[in-house]
């Protein structure tokens, strides 16, 4: 993909203006300049141009603000004093693995004031004598050269991430106010949904009563039909005295009348008449009661 192509699609749908950092690593640069980038990109704070085959910055647009400048990677061997000219507010540089051979290529970069970290690995004038200490009295504005201080101390990450984490802050900003929109647009929603869940609990509430009175309805029908069964059996036992029999009323009252020796017990019924023996149940315990006294 050439360089004007990734650009468009490094915008993002949004303005040259808006954009503060532009990675185009690993594109095509056609006749090794750049191409596609205009002072349009005015709040440009990073830019990415790693292994694209450049061989010269000269078509560098003016990019008043931009910090950090990754150039590493390429085919670039003099023509740097444009960088002063287009880029004067560059903090952090890195030329690692391009074409430099002599100090003298990088002379043009003491007019970039606020310079502060440079990185030429790969450079073949890294392999000069006295090479550290020629670049840092050729600058005597950078503090790091190739990751180190003049005294070997290590960069701290912090310093070479200084534009890296103000950018996410940028960002972090920018996501938290889209959270507090999308969270004030879904609120009505929310309560909707919250009110939706209550009726729901609400129904399944309804359903588990229902569902336990028809529970309560089938045990009782179940007992009843256990008590039918159990009349059932009864009556299976007791085929002698269920079916219906004829007795003589008058040799009823002989028969009460000897064993009490009192006035005979007078039922107003014709004899002979053919009576369930349940119906006189109550007339049955007197009888009994009789016999006993």
């Amino acid at each position: 993909m050439d360089m004007k192509k990734r650009i468009h699609l490094e915008l993002r749908n949004r303005t040259p203006s808006d954009v503060k950092e532009l990675v185009l690593d690993n594109c095509r640069s056609n006749e090794g300049k750049i191409e596609g980038l205009t002072d349009e990109f005015e709040e440009l704070e990073f830019l990415s141009t790693i292994n694209v085959g450049l061989t010269t910055v000269a078509h560098l647009p003016k990019l008043n603000k931009l910090k950090k400048l990754e150039l590493s990677d390429n085919r670039i061997s003099g023509g740097l004093e444009v960088l002063a000219e287009k880029c004067p507010n560059l903090t952090h540089l890195n030329l690692s693995g391009n074409k430099i051979k002599d100090l003298s290529t990088i002379e043009p970069l003491k007019e970039l004031g606020i310079l502060k970290s440079l990185d030429l690995f790969n450079c073949e004038v890294t392999n000069l004598n006295e090479y550290r200490d020629n670049v840092f009295k050729l600058l005597p504005q950078l503090t790091y050269l190739d990751g180190y201080d003049k005294d070997d101390k290590e960069a701290p990450d912090s310093d070479a991430e200084v534009y890296a984490e103000g950018l996410d802050d940028d960002e972090d900003d920018e996501d938290d106010v889209d959270e507090e929109d999308y969270d004030e647009d879904a609120a009505p929603g929310d309560e909707e949904e919250e009110e939706g869940e209550e009726d729901e609990e609400e129904n399944e509430e309804e359903e588990e009563e229902d569902l336990s009175g028809e529970e309560e309805e089938e045990e009782d029908l179940n007992d009843r039909e256990v008590d039918d069964e159990g009349e059932e059996k009864t009556s299976q036992y007791l085929p002698h005295t269920t079916h219906y029999i004829s007795f003589d009323l008058q040799f009823l009252d002989k028969y009460l009348h000897k064993c009490t020796h009192q006035n005979p017990l007078y039922v107003s019924l014709r004899p002979h008449y053919t009576l369930n023996i349940f119906s006189f149940y109550p007339l049955l315990q007197v009888c009994v009661l009789l016999v006993v006294l």
